[in-house]
């Protein structure tokens, strides 16, 4: 079989799928369930079945588009991502691993390959959280990561609910049905960007992916006392912006302390109230990102948070409060799926790195049920969720060349 990947065709689409955005290029911003989003659905759904793949919904909206195998009882071997973009972000986040997914197999089909387990494209919904607050809302359900119960009280901003706002999306069906049976996949394999700098630095081609990191995310309320900005004295001040900065700097410090270079905190959002400049902040809210590979390390910096958190309370005599959004496991990637990847690079003498991803991903939630591994291109300063992200046509072609080769071995 000769495989061969159409550049112009992969990198003219992901133009094209960047052209559905409600921000002014080259920013994208593809929020899930607006009309954006369902346009550049029906576009995907088009590009799919022009391919010949049947395209099928779920009651949450993930898309399956099927290639039947000789056996179609076996299981599926699957690939894909996601399409949502959060506000101001790029063109290839998730998308090149559903782009390059169906140039995969469309380069499959081409060079004559005939599978015996069907190979399925999946667009995830909502792999990020800007509308719902949780992120891989559709691979959570998939797996029954989330309860349906749960996903039921998710809402909006508007404080619309989950089931209101995909209905309105014309996504129907019972909730509980979007998870899969088990042993539907044989295996799964991501194809995305690095969203970091190490393959472009060391100058190495592709990444496989060994293990996913996972997050814990918290918001923690501080309540002090307001006040004018002139009238009360410095030593009677609760200032909960104060209180909000030396957490703020406990949290790195907690990260720093775990001295392994996988643990990372971030505190994202800092949302200050009443947000005057001649007024005593009284109340802070802010969200907090702690994440590793390995679980303990990233409990202990939890626990450090809470401990900090105890003291400047006590300190500085405001109330500080946490409320724990999610806390994932994180997840090893399966070695038949590491092996037919780092194979396929070996077959088109492709160097290659085993890596750890410490971004989160869909397949950090499919892995609860199926063998999964990621597949890495470089992306250029290892930006991502900026529009100045970018990967380069070469890396794209061969990422998208290397996906194909291994979808060949696991569904033959």
């Amino acid at each position: 079989m000769k495989l061969e990947i159409d550049r112009h065709r992969l990198l003219a689409e992901i133009e094209a799928l960047a052209v559905f955005s409600d921000a002014e290029a080259p920013a994208v911003t593809r929020i899930v369930f607006t009309p954006t989003d369902l346009k550049a659905r029906a576009w995907m759904k088009a590009r799919c079945e022009e391919a010949g793949l049947t395209v099928r919904y779920d009651a949450i909206g993930n898309t399956f588009a099927r290639w039947n195998g000789t056996d179609p009882a076996a299981p599926v071997v699957g690939t894909g991502s996601h399409i949502d973009a959060i506000p101001n972000a790029g063109k290839y986040d998730g998308v090149v691993g559903v782009l390059g997914g169906l140039e995969a197999i469309r380069a499959l089909r081409r060079g004559g390959f005939r599978p015996q387990n069907s190979i399925e494209l999946l667009v995830f919904t909502a792999e990020e959280p800007t509308r719902f607050g949780i992120g891989c809302l559709g691979s959570r359900l998939l797996s029954g990561t989330l309860a349906t119960d749960a996903a039921r009280k998710l809402t909006d901003r508007s404080g619309a609910t989950i089931d209101e706002v995909r209905s309105g999306a014309g996504f129907a069906g019972d909730l509980e049905r979007v998870t899969l049976p088990s042993g539907y996949y044989k295996a799964f394999v991501e194809f995305h960007i690095e969203q970091g700098p190490l393959l472009e630095r060391e100058q190495i081609p592709l990444g496989v992916v060994t293990k996913i990191a996972a997050p814990a995310s918290l918001r923690v309320f501080i309540e002090g006392a307001g006040g004018h900005a002139g009238g009360v004295l410095m030593p009677d001040r609760h200032d909960a912006l104060c209180a909000a900065a030396e957490l703020i700097l406990a949290i790195e410090n907690a990260a720093l302390a775990s001295g392994a270079s996988d643990t990372v905190a971030t505190v994202g959002i800092c949302e200050v109230f009443p947000g005057a400049v001649n007024s005593i902040p009284s109340q802070v809210r802010l969200t907090v990102d702690i994440r590793d590979t390995d679980l303990n390390r990233r409990d202990a910096a939890m626990q450090a948070l809470d401990a900090a958190a105890g003291a400047i309370s006590a300190k500085r005599q405001v109330s500080i409060r946490t409320e724990l959004l999610n806390a994932d496991a994180p997840g090893d990637c399966a070695p038949i799926v590491i092996e037919a990847l780092s194979q396929a690079c070996k077959k088109h003498g492709l160097d290659f790195k085993t890596m750890v991803s410490r971004a989160y991903h869909d397949s950090l939630f499919i892995g609860r049920i199926a063998s999964v591994a990621m597949l890495f291109i470089p992306c250029r300063n290892g930006y991502s969720h900026r529009p100045d992200e970018y990967a380069s046509p070469d890396d794209i072609v061969r990422g998208t060349l290397v996906l194909a080769e291994t979808l060949a071995a696991l569904s033959a």
